[in-house]
């Protein structure tokens, strides 16, 4: 009999390039195959922030980021192995196009080889018909060279199209076609930085079962999952799983429509460390709890300046505690909240003041992209570690030159300018740079002993 924890039936979901709705499919069949009753573990390949947290909805569970260059190959096949077999079938949402990255071991590609997983590919049909299949040969026979195993048409105008997409596919690359989406089906918002999060959308539920049905019957759901099954067995080790620490910290975590950008490893690997998560709102919340740390990460704090700028209360019972010694750390919208002022859209709003700083927002990006960090401070969290990476992505900056003794030389990325990143001011931290517990091992145990520390 097989070893069940062997046999991981997995699928990457990828396109040709970006925007041809391969978000749309995987949470679409992510969802129509929950509502079967199998159990789906959600994948995200590369450092995204916001795919994860649909597909977690789609899936019912946390889903992680598998990113070789951040992570590098050992944390990824790690990562992959311990969370796979705790469900039926994996599905990984590719990012970009399936042949776009830094190299080719960075690519979709080159996850999907590592991975030993056949793909399945979303191929945006508009204003095509035989031409089609020259664009799906093309991601077969380019090198590296990933098992294309099935297509996904997206924005089909008419059945005389399809025809002639299906007829000419088949017959010149041999994958076959195991669905088709009209050009008129579900999506979901989108922003500055790409899709909206799940916070700012009233209906979930209904926005799950609206793609589920756009996606589902479109397509062959047997063959998707015959298809994942055909991945050989899973050899690579697991992550290796020490004892769970005992509650050492109650960490406090803004989990709000401001503040969501935290990766699932992250948050699992403060709980292994021994910190006990309580989930705050940065918008609604009139105090803080009686915790012993703070974590605020990332997300979309210049769409909600006035909602917490306004939340007065809240602002001063994190002043008074701060003041009174708890440890802060922060992350890129993080490092906005703690700032004096943030202007966003020609207006300036007054927020917690605890870093002396001064943060305009432009159009375009100021930072974005994966970084390579060195750390410089003897702080007790950055002790022992070495040299990692990280990415970024921010639309602001801070005004004037970065303060003396930041915690971060970069060798890659813009961070807070100057080549330099991070901030420790007393028990503040503060830093452009999302850190990956997989590509920085020492950052969770670090942190815990740090918080307990202060």
């Amino acid at each position: 009999m097989p070893d069940s924890h062997n046999h991981r039936p997995r699928l990457v979901i990828s396109a040709p390039k970006k925007s041809s709705g391969k978000t749309r499919v995987a949470l679409g069949l992510a969802r129509a195959l929950k509502n079967k009753g199998i159990s789906v573990q959600g994948f995200k390949k590369g450092p995204d922030f916001i795919d994860p947290l649909w597909m977690s909805l789609a899936t019912g569970r946390p889903t992680y980021n598998l990113d070789p260059w951040m992570m590098g190959n050992k944390a990824v096949l790690q990562s992959f192995g311990s969370h796979s077999q705790q469900a039926a079938l994996s599905l990984i949402e590719g990012n970009h196009g399936l042949h776009d990255g830094l190299d080719e071991a960075g690519t979709t590609a080159g996850l999907a080889r590592m991975l030993r997983a056949p793909v399945l590919l979303v191929v945006d049909v508009t204003g095509m018909n035989r031409g089609a299949a020259a664009c799906v040969l093309g991601q077969v026979k380019m090198k590296p060279l990933a098992r294309v195993g099935g297509v996904i048409l997206n924005r089909v105008k008419s059945t005389r199209q399809l025809d002639k997409v299906i007829q000419a596919i088949e017959a010149n690359t041999g994958v076959p076609v195991l669905g088709a989406l009209p050009e008129a089906s579900a999506g979901i918002l989108e922003r500055h930085l790409g899709l909206v999060t799940p916070h700012e959308v009233a209906e979930t539920e209904l926005v799950m079962q609206a793609l589920a049905n756009a996606v589902g019957p479109h397509c062959d759901l047997e063959r998707i999952l015959h298809l994942a099954a055909q991945a050989p067995p899973w050899k690579a080790a697991a992550a290796p799983h020490p004892a769970k620490a005992e509650t050492k910290i109650r960490l406090g975590l803004f989990q709000d429509p401001a503040f969501c950008f935290y990766y699932s490893d992250n948050l699992q690997a403060l709980e292994q460390a021994g910190a006990e998560l309580v989930l705050l709102n940065a918008l609604q919340d009139a105090a803080l709890p009686a915790i012993d740390g703070l974590y605020i990460g990332g997300g979309f704090p210049e769409s909600f300046l006035p909602e917490l700028s306004g939340n007065h209360n809240l602002l001063r019972s994190i002043r008074q505690q701060v003041q009174a010694g708890l440890p802060v750390y922060a992350e890129c919208g993080g490092l906005v909240y703690l700032s004096r002022t943030a202007t966003w859209q020609g207006k300036t709003y007054p927020l917690l003041g605890l870093l002396d700083l001064e943060i305009q927002y432009h159009a375009k990006p100021q930072g974005h992209g994966y970084m390579e960090l060195q750390p410089t401070t003897p702080a007790a969290w950055l002790k022992g570690i070495k040299p990692f990476r990280g990415h970024e992505f921010h639309y602001s900056q801070i005004l004037g030159n970065p303060p003396a003794g930041c915690s971060y030389q970069l060798a890659r990325g813009q961070g807070l300018g100057q080549q330099q990143d991070g901030l420790l001011q007393g028990n503040v931290f503060a830093s452009y740079a999302h850190v990956h517990a997989g590509a920085c091992p020492g950052w969770a145990p670090g942190l815990v002993a740090w918080m307990k520390g202060v």
